[in-house]
């Protein structure tokens, strides 16, 4: 009977180990605390120019202009490369570094330091993780007030980028600030999520498409909804850019409280790069009958073919080949995202989603912003009133652009020209939030 209990203990201990191991998939995202030069595009390998003192690289004997060929045995041929293994890169994980320094070989094992997590006053920070149909798995942050009981939530959907959700030490930017601010001044729960190949999740985020991404965010949010200190009555969808688009379909399948839209467009994704395309011609100084002209020559026939005939850019342009003085996007990328990305959003009825939305819905559109339409949102809005929606607002913010910044005029924003934060986008949109799930202003 002794022996009996005893091999009974030793499954139970087992099987709290394996749920031990499974809920620590993934580690810490690390950084190189050197400046490094990506490769050219002419010869691999990326050039270090300087070096943190008394960083892991440091203390492995590497010095400034040292030429990285290799990490873990992967050879840095171009900056695709480059970016994976960047992104890749873990703390307290033994990584080889293979380097060329004056023509010999340097090479050292690295154990680089974990990036420090965020934290904010008042609030708990929690770290975990979210394993979704497609087998990755995916870093979620969530902050909670300091408080008991079931409390309301925000779920942030960030943009299209790669670019990270945390705000820890010393990131700075508008959109981090934003974030920041949503975290600590809304007194509610918030759940955000790093895309796959992002922060320390887990995938290539050059390679995700939009299902995968999509898949994410859908159990993320159903693992939100089981949190004993969450309200799951009272979640409220926030999006940012193409994480607008999805904040209806988000809440209509989990049946969420509310929907915010920050820069959103309605739009088939043909339609909307048509538009920008318009845009940055007329930016360009090309008159009316030249935007014609290279529309129909030239964009209709590139993006048909990328996204109605599901082509990569290559196979568009070697078929038009006078395509390519106009394509400024890579053989099979846009914006950092592989094309498939692009051909599932077209097929995907986002719009529809808008149609049957019945909880309150707020969008904020900036004057500046020449990445969406002003129409586009009005079209939206025009939609919920078709369907009889009763709460709806649209905001649009003076001099506000598409990241977050305040300027002159879109051209300004489109040239890359400095432009000003104002806390009062996100003070709105703080707002909003409070009032949908009932908190006092």
């Amino acid at each position: 009977m002794k022996s009996k209990n005893g091999s009974i203990l030793i499954i139970i201990l087992a099987i709290f180990t394996v749920f031990d191991l499974s809920a620590q998939i993934l580690g810490r995202r690390s950084s190189w605390e050197a400046s490094i030069k990506s490769p050219d595009g002419v010869r691999p390998g990326a050039t270090i120019t300087s070096i943190n003192s008394n960083s892991p690289l440091q203390k492995a004997g590497f010095l400034p202009n040292d030429v990285i060929l290799a990490i873990d045995d992967v050879p840095i041929l171009d900056n695709q490369v480059w970016s994976e293994v960047s992104y890749g890169l873990r703390g307290n994980r033994a990584t080889k570094v293979r380097a060329v320094r004056n023509g010999k070989i340097v090479e050292a094992m690295v154990q680089f330091n974990p990036l420090e997590k965020e934290t904010h006053k008042g609030l708990d920070t929690f770290y975990e993780e979210i394993t979704s149909s497609y087998g990755i798995t995916q870093r979620i942050i969530i902050t909670k007030p300091k408080k008991q009981g079931r409390q309301p939530t925000v779920v942030l959907i960030g943009g299209l980028s790669c670019s990270s959700i945390e705000t820890y030490p010393g990131r700075k930017g508008n959109w981090v600030q934003t974030i920041k601010d949503l975290v600590e001044k809304s007194d509610m729960v918030v759940m955000r999520i790093e895309k796959p190949g992002v922060g320390d999740s887990e995938g290539d985020c050059g390679q995700s498409d939009f299902l995968t991404d999509l898949e994410g965010y859908r159990t993320a949010i159903q693992a939100l909804k089981s949190k004993p200190y969450v309200d799951a009555s009272r979640i409220v969808v926030y999006g940012s850019s193409m994480g607008s688009a999805l904040a209806p379909l988000l809440a209509n399948e989990f049946n969420l409280a509310g929907v915010i839209s920050d820069g959103t467009f309605f739009k088939t994704w043909f339609e909307h790069m048509l538009e920008i395309e318009r845009r940055i011609l007329q930016f360009k100084g090309n008159t009316e009958s030249q935007i014609v002209e290279k529309l129909n020559k030239y964009y209709f026939p590139l993006y048909y073919g990328m996204l109605i005939e599901k082509k990569t850019y290559q196979e568009v342009v070697d078929a038009y080949p006078a395509l390519s003085d106009y394509n400024y996007h890579s053989a099979a990328h846009m914006y950092g995202r592989p094309v498939a990305y692009y051909q599932q959003l077209q097929d995907f009825d986002l719009a529809g989603q808008w149609e049957k939305l019945k909880v309150p819905v707020r969008i904020l559109r900036g004057t500046n912003d020449w990445i969406m339409s002003t129409f586009d949102n009005k079209m939206i809005i025009e939609v919920l009133e078709w369907n009889g929606h009763q709460d709806h607002i649209l905001h649009e913010y003076p001099g506000l652009d598409h990241w977050n910044t305040i300027h002159e005029n879109p051209k300004n924003s489109f040239e890359g020209k400095p432009g000003k934060w104002d806390e009062g986008t996100v003070n709105i949109i703080i707002e909003w939030a409070r009032e949908m799930v009932g908190l006092k202003s």
